[in-house]
């Protein structure tokens, strides 16, 4: 039994993620080598690729238990109740004793790194979610009981991550929310509704938008709105790192100037390997180094997306869904920025940008999808094998074997 559960990985999903991680780990150092040596405060180059192979290595042990750990085990009342009042919880302690970064109160220290909560509160909502609405399946087209309740729910998590404010993950959160009760199999009429309530919840949140409108609407925010209509007319400032991101990547073209080699991480691209990293690649690696990354996110979006569709559970098939709903949202809220479609947002690019908190929540989730796809090849194999026996194995009937 044990080799069989073994055999049921699927481990092309899993050489994708290792390839990603260490791919963005090397582009990490690459993008960061610079900027850390000349900070008069870390002056060490490693500095920013260190804190990352920690965070990664953490995030692997992680990975590695929820590849384990039975995926069914979330739905259980008691540990569907300490996820979803321990993200409570965590966003309420970062509302007190929060430190604040880029403008936004989102961090909990602890001694020298620090964590944030609302980056593990999106696969919380994900599985909140997931498990609720596939027990509420035989009733999925009752609004008041089945849809509304788990909704609410999800407006409130938004509002504590908005408050800090975080607006972006807060965007993403409800992004992913959306995709998963889309998917829960209510039919149109309720989705129609839905639409409605969320017109009304943004209606409701005007006023406090208005009321925090010196904290949320900053000039930092609103620049990157000027920067994002008309980056050329703001080139000193609000569209100063777009700018730079498109030098980068015209600089680059199909084969890139080399790895290490990137001139715009000199100080022109501002923490080039955060959000910004993609750049960086398409600078030293070129057009192939991008369509190697968005080859791999495809990749693991796809496998995500048909687990979800084999999956013949309710609840792991919505936490396939709601798992890889938020892969594909962060990687076009990225990539969108980067090249202008969108407004920049500070967004990582999953598994390559640096950010510990990032990088330790992605991996969590791909061990959970990783165990999804054990539980469904397993089942899928056990039963032919069963099938296959049942129909071989000789019947004792009227004191003679018949086939």
């Amino acid at each position: 039994m044990f080799k069989k559960i073994i055999k049921s990985y699927d481990y092309t999903l899993l050489i994708a993620i290792c390839m990603l991680c260490f791919f963005g780990l090397v582009m990490v150092y690459s993008s960061s080598m610079v900027f850390a040596a000349s900070h008069p405060k870390i002056n060490n180059p490693e500095f920013f690729y260190d804190r990352q192979k920690l965070s990664m290595m953490v995030g692997f042990i992680g990975l590695l238990a929820a590849m384990i750990f039975p995926y069914k085990a979330y739905a259980s009342s008691k540990l569907l109740s300490l996820i979803v009042f321990g993200s409570i919880g965590m966003l309420l302690l970062v509302a007190v004793f929060g430190a604040t970064a880029n403008n936004a109160q989102s961090w909990l220290m602890l001694g020298t790194r620090g964590i944030q909560p609302s980056e593990f509160t999106k696969l919380s909502v994900i599985i909140y979610l997931a498990a609720v609405y596939a027990k509420k399946q035989s009733y999925i087209n009752d609004l008041n009981r089945a849809v509304l309740p788990p909704i609410l729910f999800t407006v409130g998590i938004c509002f504590f991550v908005m408050v800090q404010p975080d607006i972006g993950t807060a965007f993403i959160i409800s992004l992913i929310a959306g995709t998963i009760i889309l998917c829960s199999g209510m039919g149109i009429r309720n989705i129609i509704k839905l639409l409605f309530f969320g017109l009304t919840c943004v209606a409701l949140f005007l006023p406090f938008l208005l009321l925090k409108r010196e904290s949320i609407f900053t000039t930092e925010r609103i620049s990157r709105f000027q920067g994002y209509l008309d980056p050329f007319l703001h080139e000193g400032d609000a569209g100063y790192q777009l700018i730079n991101s498109y030098v980068a990547m015209g600089s680059g073209g199909i084969t890139g100037l080399g790895l290490g080699q990137s001139i715009q991480k000199f100080g022109y691209l501002p923490e080039a390997h955060t959000d910004f990293i993609m750049a960086v690649i398409a600078e030293e690696l070129g057009l192939f180094g991008v369509l190697f990354v968005i080859f791999l996110l495809a990749f693991i979006i796809f496998k995500g997306l048909l687990l979800a569709r084999k999956c013949t559970d309710p609840f792991g098939s919505l936490l396939a869904i709601g798992i890889s709903s938020m892969l594909a949202i962060q990687t076009f809220i990225n990539l969108g920025g980067l090249t202008g479609l969108i407004p920049i947002t500070g967004v990582t690019l999953p598994f390559i940008s640096y950010g510990g908190s990032s990088m330790i929540l992605l991996l969590l989730c791909m061990g959970i999808l990783l165990n999804v796809s054990m539980f469904v090849n397993y089942e899928k194999n056990y039963k032919k094998e069963t099938v296959t026996q049942n129909v071989n194995e000789p019947k004792f009937k009227n004191n003679r074997y018949s086939y």
